[in-house]
């Protein structure tokens, strides 16, 4: 890969002029931090920008030669002039609503003395007073001067025009293609070419302090005031031949601070976390004179749910060596029993001050990486998950058995396991937390979260899904609902004609009945013929009185009182 450095466009001006938020238009990604708070933007931020076939790295500084409310708008204005010196070309913003005024006139000498060529942008254009104050800039001299309007982007692209008409040796700048990995059955991310480091943690635990010794130049502000850093700054280092991007991040907090503190720390804290999505390696800087905190347990909660490699360092050693040779056991004792959640990050204790053990920080971070891209063949992953449940069965989190049929990888980065079972469960937390020690001591995932997925087989049996017997004895026990027009059982039949015959005399029709007395009769005089040739029929005579009322149809007291003739007097 080809590794000439692109011409470098930097962004100057008075500060709140918006140079952040031209910048972010430019670059087409919100990576500087826009506000109306006068001095927001303190460290200077580069991002490339590509413009038809022209590539350059478009550089953010802070506001020079003006009003701040910034306690450290010193260290920002050098910032800020060791940019200048550095650039091929300068985008000078200025404010057309606020017209000529000292302080663009200073940044307009300085930009002068730097013999690179200078292009005028008079932002803020959309507003009739810009258009009013225009006229004084033009009084500065500059040959280049395009009228934009950032917030809205209006002539943004005669902007890039300009500057790549003044740059032509960018089109000759685009690094080479990569080689084109291999396509296998295992997803991942692509590989870039380079590892991108992400150093996160609490506010004040040496972050920046750490980002310039491995740079080896005094890069990020670093100062005793917490909150110091504000953007996410990225940079560029080459090591044994790799090339790191390295991440400066805000200090998070936790969010009921943030949410007090204003705008500027919460869009800081927005930041830092898209930076540890977008990193391949995070990592976590405690203070080692305080030791690991709950807010350090979330941050590291952060990185391990984004499947990112964690390294944690403990910074501010120097200040440890007091508390003898068992300081570093005590320390990590302490450390992995605050965050047990974190068990396979390794641990480096550095200073960010004395550079001591900075180096070793690299070569982890390379180990973690390695580790995060690891791939494991299929035949020998399932020979390894056999032996392991054969010795020791899933656990699950229900009553019902599980047997492992196949397994495979599906992705890196991070290192994602499938298990196809005979069902459809979860397993048991610390059946889990077991298959990934047994994984990471087999493979050496060394810094990289292990994700576990479990896929049971397709459980149909026709149009309904299969069911434990407990689950199938409700229904079986359920009654059979019959449609009209079905076939009655015998035993429907048998329960019918026993109502029927337990009926009494008076409940049946008056012909049943009629059929039924003179059948007895006819049959009670075969007896007696038969018995001793006369005799009488048993049972009561009926009267002649009863045989009236049962002629008559069966109604209440009330109606028979109702359909009777009504009598005077009642």
């Amino acid at each position: 890969m080809s590794h000439n450095p692109l011409p470098r466009v930097v962004l100057v001006g008075r500060p709140n002029v918006g140079k952040s938020t031209l910048f972010n238009r430019l670059s087409g990604a919100r990576r500087s931090i826009v506000t109306s708070i006068a001095g927001t933007t303190r460290d200077v931020i580069t991002h490339p920008v590509t413009w038809g076939d022209a590539r350059f790295d478009l550089t953010d500084t802070g506001g020079l030669f003006g009003a701040s409310e910034d306690p450290l708008h010193e260290l920002v204005v050098e910032r800020g002039q060791r940019a200048l010196k550095s650039a091929d070309l300068i985008v000078f913003v200025v404010d057309g609503r606020e017209g000529l005024i000292p302080g663009d006139q200073e940044i307009a000498a300085a930009a002068r003395e730097t013999g690179v060529p200078v292009i005028l942008a008079i932002n803020k254009m959309d507003d009739r007073r810009g258009r009013d104050g225009a006229l004084e800039l033009y009084q500065m001299g500059f040959d280049s001067v395009v009228e934009i309007s950032a917030e809205h982007g209006q002539a943004v692209g005669d902007l890039l025009e300009v500057i790549v008409k003044i740059l032509p040796q960018t089109r000759a700048r685009a690094e080479e293609p990569l080689d084109e990995p291999h396509e296998d059955d295992v997803k991942g991310p692509p590989d870039k070419g380079e590892t991108a480091i992400a150093i996160v943690g609490r506010p004040n635990a040496g972050k920046s302090s750490l980002v310039n010794r491995l740079l080896r130049e005094e890069r990020m502000i670093v100062s005793e005031m917490p909150g110091t850093t504000r953007d996410s700054v990225d940079s560029v280092l080459m090591w044994h031949r790799r090339q790191f991007r390295i991440v400066d991040t805000a200090g998070i907090r936790k969010p009921g601070k943030v949410s007090k503190s204003g705008q500027v720390e919460t869009l800081s804290v927005m930041l830092a976390k898209r930076a540890i999505e977008r990193a391949d390696v995070v990592v976590l800087v405690i203070d080692a004179t305080v030791g690991p905190t709950d807010q350090d347990g979330a941050i590291a909660g952060a990185a391990k749910d984004a499947g990112r490699g964690v390294i944690v360092a403990a910074n501010k050693w120097d200040l440890m060596k007091e508390q003898g040779p068992e300081a570093a056991k005590v320390f990590d004792e302490n450390l992995r029993y605050q965050l047990k959640f974190l068990d396979f990050a390794p641990i480096v204790h550095i200073s960010a001050a004395t550079g001591e053990r900075t180096p070793k920080l690299l070569e982890v971070v390379d180990k973690v990486y390695a580790a995060t891209r690891t791939r494991v063949p299929t035949g020998e992953l399932n020979r390894f998950i056999e032996k392991i449940t054969s010795a020791a069965p899933p656990v699950t989190a229900s009553r019902r058995n599980m047997r492992v049929m196949y397994a495979a990888q599906a992705a890196v980065a991070p290192p994602t396991f499938i298990l196809f079972t005979n069902s459809l469960t979860k397993l048991h937390f610390s059946y889990e937390r077991f298959l990934e020690n047994r994984l990471r001591e087999e493979y050496g995932f060394i810094g990289a979260p292990i994700r576990i997925q479990i896929r049971g087989r397709a459980e149909q049996r026709g149009d309904d899904a299969r069911k434990t017997a407990r689950e199938r004895a409700p229904e079986r026990r359920s009654p059979v609902r019959k449609g009209p027009g079905s076939k009655r059982s015998k035993h429907e039949r048998l329960k019918a004609a026993s109502k029927s015959d337990n009926k009494g005399a008076w409940d049946k029709p008056v012909h049943a009945r009629a059929k039924a007395g003179g059948a007895g009769r006819a049959g009670g005089a075969g007896k007696a013929g038969r018995a001793g040739g006369a005799g009488k029929a048993k049972g009561k005579p009926v009267s002649a009185k009863q045989k009236s009322r049962a002629a008559q149809p069966k109604l209440s007291k009330k109606s028979r009182a109702g359909k009777g003739p009504k009598r005077s007097g009642r």
